[in-house]
This record gives C-alpha cells, sequence and structure tokens, in this order.
C-alpha cells in the first residue's frame, strides 16, 4: 500500500533528502531556514506515520521496511553534509561519527536477528536519544543563520554531544541484547544466518 498516507510520510522523509542537500549548494539564511522547516517536517512526519498507521490499521511490510532506513537515510544524510560544509566544527564531528557508527551497528544487529526471528524493541532511552537528536539537527542547520541573540551552533553542538552520549549508551544496551539472543540461537540457526552472507 504505497499510497496509504503513513506510507506516504515514509516517503516524504526520503525525498526531502536531496532538498535538505540542495540547501547546502544554495547556502543563504534563507535556504538554512528552508532546510531547518524541511527537516522539522520530516521529524513531524516520523511521528505521525506510525502513529496514523496504528490507528487507522494501516501497519504495512512495506512501512516497516520503509520507517527505519528513511530514519537513518535523513540522518545520516544532514550529519554528512554538515561535517562536508563546516557546519560543525572539529570537536563536534566526534558526536556525528558516534551517532552514525551506532545506526550501522544496530542496523546490522536487527538484520542478524530478524534471520532469527528475534525482535530488537526500541527502548525509552532510545527514544530519548532520537528526540535530542532530531532538535539539534535543526539548529544546526540554521547554524550562523539564527538570530544574533541565539548561539544556534553552540547549542546544536552540545545537543548533538548529548545524543551522542545516549547513543553509545543505548547502542551497548542493544549490543547487550543482541549478544545474549546469539547465544540463545541453535548452531544450526546460527549457520543458516551466516550462510546467508555469502
Amino acid at each position: 500500500m504505497v499510497s496509504s498516507l503513513p506510507n506516504l510520510l515514509t516517503l516524504f522523509r526520503i525525498v526531502a533528502i536531496p532538498l535538505l542537500v540542495a540547501t547546502f549548494y544554495l547556502d543563504s539564511p534563507t535556504m538554512r531556514w528552508i532546510a531547518l522547516g524541511l527537516f522539522s517536517l520530516a521529524g513531524i512526519s516520523d511521528f505521525l506515520d506510525g502513529w496514523l498507521a496504528r490507528r487507522w490499521q494501516q501497519v504495512s511490510s512495506l512501512g516497516r521496511f520503509l520507517d527505519p532506513i528513511a530514519d537513518k537515510l535523513l540522518v545520516a544524510s544532514v550529519l554528512m553534509m554538515l561535517v562536508a560544509f563546516h557546519r560543525i566544527d572539529a570537536w563536534g564531528v566526534l558526536p556525528a561519527l558516534v551517532i552514525l557508527c551506532r545506526e550501522i551497528l544496530v542496523s546490522g544487529l536487527r538484520e542478524f536477528l530478524a534471520e532469527a526471528k528475534v525482535g530488537l524493541p526500541v527502548t525509552n532511552l532510545a527514544k530519548w536519544k532520537t528526540g535530542v537528536q532530531m532538535v539539534a539537527l535543526p539548529v544546526l542547520l540554521v547554524g550562523s543563520a539564527a538570530p544574533s541573540w541565539l548561539p544556534a551552533e553552540h547549542i546544536g553542538t552540545a545537543l548533538l554531544w548529548i545524543a551522542a552520549f545516549l547513543t553509545a549508551v543505548t547502542g551497548w544496551d542493544y549490543l547487550r541484547a543482541g549478544l545474549h539472543h546469539m547465544d540463545q540461537i541453535p548452531k544450526h540457526d546460527k549457520n543458516t544466518v551466516r550462510a546467508t552472507e555469502i
């Protein structure tokens, strides 16, 4: 059901990525505020698509597949562009790297455990991490275009460090949970999973 509203909202987050990237190349104060608006709409759509899918009973395999991919593509793209265009200082690159590495780790864990029919549910702390991250990134997108009384770059970097800390904690929690489940997977299942990677 690609045409269902929840799935269309998820697709919007993917479509928003090239538009956000374009704002970096057409840099101006106006473009930075447009980038903030686009990213904010994408963040709102992330909440709405899941809520509407459950409320309207339109949860679909396509939606479950696309939703986490759309989130990770959006965050990774913005982080990479912020680094590439020096909108994050040298110290701000470290939390960005932590966030990207954690997303790859969790994606790999989920893929492995899915083959073994084991779920890896989102924790409350991970939701807090996402919330802080979704505030930090639009603040950094505006950056120097913010009003002079608002140190947006410093605030955004500080929030990014908080998000990175929560990212590291939740990443460790997911890794421990994943390793625990791996120990419980029968040996023949482990071989089956490994064979799919060849």
